[in-house]
């Protein structure tokens, strides 16, 4: 840290990213990517010409994603907003929606960037334990009078509210906006989208990296009241417009245009999901209930931290947290079938004793 750090970040708990390894060749369960590659027409979609036009600017209006994305979820163009990854419009939301002084309730095991981002933006933070189980009780989010940040399903559990619960918190907060991270919403858990025509407070963010194989794309999107994206393009547009590159764009159109691909694969996820679990569960394990594309699992004869060493000495990467609540635990990314029977029968091996 240099001397000229502005002294109200010298003390940011950033947020740690998954590993990316590179000192040999890993199955990677570690960072919730797709075990399926993007669609044939996504790959199509970069030809000579896009890679020519790099040398002009993108639209920053990104009109062409912007309009299949309205036309894909029913809603108007004004009430869609894209930017570089679903973390850009949680960090554009913590800025515009918090309020001022800035307040923020999210739960104490969620994604890692909700505290990030409220400490960068001065946000007091309303920090509401999970259940015993990992599971919101949405009740402690009714009548906040704050900012709601949610992610349905829950980052590291997986665990998802049903959609009438989420409708209570977003009704009974009628003054704040409520943002729901639908990041792993496309495996299994029900969307907040047919409630934006009710709810003028609601704002709803989704991804291309997990359910459409484009992490390394950095493609994420808002839908909304059309205020609210306006606020958000308010605060793009005074950071970054171009924030979105040609290519990127290209390929989010073609991807919207090849749904049925991307369903196919959440249902082999989905299916790969439900063999880990059983599988896991006879091995002993612990592993709580997920509509997301990855499971949260502990066994009571051997700690999380030393199950992950040992998976990443043998090459496979999960990941492992420090936080107290669920350090005994590890999240695991659904890979395809061959990668979760490796898994599964090295764990078989590690519970055994066996050396490699």
């Amino acid at each position: 840290m240099s001397q000229y750090l502005n002294a109200r970040y010298q003390t940011l708990e950033v947020y740690t990213p998954g590993e990316q390894p590179q000192d040999q060749v890993y199955t990677k369960l570690n960072t919730n990517e797709s075990p399926y590659p993007a669609s044939p027409r996504v790959v199509a979609s970069i030809g000579k010409k896009e890679l020519e036009d790099l040398r002009l600017y993108s639209d920053p209006d990104l009109k062409p994603l912007v309009a299949k994305l309205a036309e894909v979820y029913g809603l108007s163009p004004a009430q869609v907003f894209v930017s570089n990854g679903s973390d850009d419009i949680l960090n554009f939301a913590f800025m515009a929606f918090s309020g001022q002084p800035g307040r923020a309730a999210f739960p104490d095991i969620t994604y890692g960037f909700y505290q990030v981002f409220a400490d960068l933006h001065q946000v007091t933070p309303t920090v509401i334990p999970l259940r015993e189980d990992f599971s919101v009780d949405y009740r402690q989010y009714l009548n906040l009078d704050q900012m709601i940040v949610l992610a349905n399903p829950n980052a590291q559990v997986g665990r998802a509210l049903p959609l009438r619960e989420m409708e209570e918190i977003i009704a009974s907060n009628p003054d704040h906006v409520v943002v729901v991270d639908e990041a792993y919403v496309d495996f299994g858990a029900e969307s907040c989208v047919p409630l934006i025509a009710k709810y003028p407070n609601l704002l709803v963010v989704q991804t291309f990296s997990k359910s459409r194989s484009m992490a390394g794309a950095r493609l994420g999107f808002a839908l909304g009241n059309a205020e609210l994206i306006a606020d958000l393009n308010r605060i793009k547009y005074s950071t970054n417009p171009y924030n979105v590159n040609r290519l990127t764009m290209a390929a989010g159109v073609a991807a919207l245009e090849d749904q049925a691909y991307y369903d196919e694969n959440c249902k082999k996820i989905m299916s790969t999901r439900a063999w880990t679990v059983d599988a896991m569960e006879k091995l002993g394990f612990t592993v709580f209930p997920s509509l997301a594309n990855f499971v949260l699992a502990g066994h009571p004869a051997m700690d999380g931290e030393a199950i992950y060493r040992e998976l990443k000495r043998r090459g496979i990467l999960v990941r492992h947290f420090s936080t107290p609540r669920i350090q005994n635990y590890n999240r695991i990314t659904i890979g395809s079938p061959a990668q979760m029977a490796l898994l599964v029968d090295t764990l078989r091996e590690i519970l055994g004793g066996e050396t490699s």
